[in-house]
């Protein structure tokens, strides 16, 4: 593959569906020196034209998402004109709505970032995953939507913030043989509890690479095997005492670990998405 691969983000509101694409698409592929460059809240058609000619002196590929007619049709036009590969990132979607839903598009850039019940619901569930993380207030185990479980270093916090992201309210409990566990989570009726496990190995890889990042020496108890196989042990007795579902997150990516987490609670979703 060419070095200096060069991809031009251009959309008339912030960029941010389309650069979510593009980012997913270059992690199927080997790039080491890719180049992002996004404009946003773009307006004239010469602006098209000028990130049009941008790319075709470098070689590059454009991804955009344009709702507004006339800057739509001026990058087909002028990508073609220039030779440069051009991918309507929402055009596609939007026209099988139309073919299968016989319904008209707004056309308004932006709805994606306006300030609707979805994002107000996102922000709160980012407060309460800082305000109840880690366990540091336990009534959050009362009323989250979701509540993970596990040991420490099994990305139980990442997993909260994503979730927040995703408008879920989250919190998560660090499981420790010395500490007794709630009875806040024994008596949980609703919402969903996650018990999150990883290979011993790994976790050993992961808690050393934390001590020498905080300068700690390598002798200590928290990152030695026999630790970790404690630790695991006493946090799947728990899962076990509880029944809740299990997820081995050894070499599972944040996103997926959500998508399992999302996928066992969609009554509760839809419920709360309509309230």
């Amino acid at each position: 593959m060419r070095e200096n691969q060069h991809v031009f983000i251009c959309s008339d509101a912030v960029g941010e569906t389309a650069e979510a694409v593009v980012r997913a698409a270059m992690r199927q592929f080997a790039f080491t020196s890719g180049k992002l460059k996004r404009y946003g809240h773009i307006k004239h058609e010469d602006e098209v034209s000028a990130i049009v000619e941008e790319a075709a002196r470098c070689n590059g590929v454009i991804a955009y998402t344009l709702v507004q007619p006339e800057l739509h049709g001026m990058m087909r036009e002028e990508a073609l004109r220039k030779g440069v590969r051009a991918v309507d990132v929402l055009g596609p979607m939007m026209q099988a709505f139309v073919d299968t839903f016989d319904d008209t598009p707004k056309r308004l850039p932006g709805l994606n970032q306006t300030l609707d019940a979805e994002y107000f619901r996102k922000i709160e569930a980012m407060e309460f995953a800082v305000h109840y993380d880690d366990g540091k207030d336990i009534r959050g185990l009362m009323l989250a939507d979701v509540v993970l479980i596990g040991v420490s270093r099994t990305s139980k916090t990442p997993l909260c913030i994503y979730l927040a992201h995703k408008g879920v309210r989250a919190t998560n409990l660090p499981l420790v043989p010395e500490m007794r566990v709630p009875d806040e989570l024994m008596k949980r009726r609703s919402g969903l509890i996650v018990g999150l496990t990883m290979d011993p190995d790994k976790l050993l890889s992961i808690r050393s690479e934390r001590l020498n990042a905080m300068g700690l020496p390598q002798g200590s108890r928290y990152a030695s095997r026999e630790r970790i196989e404690q630790e695991l042990a006493f946090a799947s007795g728990i899962m076990h005492e509880i029944g809740c579902e299990v997820i081995d997150v050894t070499n599972k990516a944040i996103e997926e670990t959500v998508g399992i987490i999302l996928s066992r609670f969609p009554a509760e979703r839809e419920r709360r998405r309509v309230t």
